[in-house]
């Protein structure tokens, strides 16, 4: 009886992430498909991507740029607006926009005796502003979500860490059961 409980967790194991995840990306696609009112699976997901690219291209001309800088403008300008267009661009501009942010993976010292540690990246290193000159902005992502804090150290509490950012943040947000990929 153990022995087939055992290959039952097992098979657990293996199915219930590759389950998973074929049916969410199938909820995406399916859900997309429905709003574009298109009857090929995936072409809403293919239609999406082109048009998006398609707007990146032609937001790169010297007038579109005018024009979104405009916008853009407007945007920040209105109270309750500004809050949720700021902070969506602000993410994706750290994540892969020109200004990425979670490229610079730390590890910080979090207890006055050394032993606490905590991984994250450092988002600001220039906190003179708040009268904090020897001081960082470290983000700390939290495990199981796509969350995390903010949280300001002293620059000597902060340490670099020669990894990748991509590899790091997979690490902190599977709880740290994550294994390294091997490059």
């Amino acid at each position: 009886m153990t022995r087939l409980l055992n290959y039952f967790f097992r098979g657990l194991i293996i199915l219930a992430p590759a389950v998973l995840t074929v049916y969410v990306f199938w909820l995406i696609f399916s859900t997309v498909d429905k709003w574009m009112g298109l009857s090929v699976p995936g072409a809403g997901i293919a239609v999406t991507i082109v048009l998006i690219t398609l707007f990146g291209f032609i937001t790169s001309s010297v007038l579109a740029r005018w024009l979104i800088s405009f916008v853009d403008g407007m945007f920040k300008r209105l109270p309750l607006v500004r809050l949720v267009y700021s902070s969506t661009r602000d993410l994706l501009d750290a994540f892969v926009g020109e200004k990425r942010r979670f490229d610079r993976p730390v590890v910080v010292t979090t207890s006055a005796d050394g032993i606490e540690k905590a991984f994250g990246f450092v988002t600001t290193e220039a906190m003179a502003r708040f009268g904090l000159e020897d001081h960082v902005t470290v983000y700390l992502p939290f495990s199981y979500t796509f969350t995390g804090v903010i949280r300001i150290y002293p620059a000597r509490n902060v340490k670099p860490l020669d990894t990748d950012s991509a590899e790091l943040m997979a690490f902190v947000v599977s709880g740290g059961v994550t294994q390294a990929t091997s490059k």
